[in-house]
């Protein structure tokens, strides 16, 4: 039964690891694989040398991760707590099934959804013309654009991330929360004392793999919107390699920077989990 899902992953993200060797060649899509000329770490001058567009596109990168886990890594979290506060069964399940909702709609639904709200012509503003009002510009609006991707993030993904802390919470034995009743434990500190202790270890795990990941922040998202606000708040790693890459025919230097990221990814997780171990949490392996 493994062996399609085996299949798959070598097909799909083993095999074109050895796609990598363009970083190390000035690539001629039509020449055959490995025929391209040979240029050493040429390529990789964008990253050592401090390109202009390389650096603006890794700013805001970093700037986009630290927002991220900042804010939306804990809401999955805060949200499950709050769920698995909810004693009917029927209302936990209806408020599920409409949170799971926005996670299975495209990035050009959900980015089509915000343009109708939040845009110039979008609702709310249409609202406050009618009413005599002023209106407001977020959707293109470079300064708020950050933000913006953020909110989107969490409106779409945060109901879905919940199955899992939902699932580490009903492992949690009741008789933990009875016997801190006994002892005078108030809501607040039950919580603080078991529940969270209880999930800990799912939250260091997916933590650690969201740092692998976190130099990926959605290219989707972000291409379908970089037109409105331009390169220089929009450039990430991910639209750089793709603007590079496949628009701008720079193909070595978009697969340098591709692979430094995922190396730097790898490290990461490796940096992670060890500091997981130092804190006595299994993390993704034992140690």
């Amino acid at each position: 039964m493994a062996l399609p899902g085996m299949a798959l992953l070598l097909l799909f993200q083993y095999l074109p690891l050895l796609g990598n060797v363009i970083a190390f060649q000035a690539y001629v899509p039509f020449l055959p694989f490995g025929q391209s000329p040979w240029v050493g770490l040429d390529n990789f001058a964008v990253i050592f040398n401090g390109d202009p567009a390389f650096v603006n596109a890794l700013r805001n990168t970093l700037v986009l991760t630290l927002v991220q886990v900042i804010l939306v890594f804990p809401a999955p979290i805060a949200l499950a707590l709050l769920l698995n506060s909810l004693l009917s069964e029927r209302i936990k399940r209806a408020v599920q099934s409409v949170l799971y909702l926005p996670h299975f709609l495209s990035w050009v639904i959900v980015v089509a959804v915000f343009q109708q709200v939040l845009g110039g012509s979008g609702m709310i503003n249409n609202f406050l013309r009618t009413h005599g009002a002023d209106t407001f510009s977020i959707i293109g609006n470079s300064d708020l654009f950050v933000g913006l991707l953020t909110s989107q993030v969490m409106w779409k993904d945060t109901g879905w991330a919940t199955i899992l802390f939902l699932a580490a919470l009903s492992q949690i034995d009741a008789s933990l929360y009875e016997a801190a009743s006994m002892d005078g434990a108030s809501r607040w500190r039950q919580m603080w004392h078991v529940t969270l202790p209880g999930i800990r270890g799912i939250i260091v795990l997916l933590l650690i793999l969201r740092l692998g990941d976190s130099l990926t922040v959605g290219f989707e998202q972000i291409i379908l919107q970089q037109g409105g606000v331009g390169l220089a708040a929009s450039e990430v790693l991910d639209t750089y390699v793709y603007n590079n890459g496949i628009v701008g025919g720079q193909w070595g230097v978009a697969a340098a920077v591709g692979l430094v990221k995922g190396a730097v990814g790898v490290l990461l997780v490796l940096g992670a989990n060890k500091i997981a171990h130092l804190l006595g949490e299994n993390g993704v392996y034992k140690s």
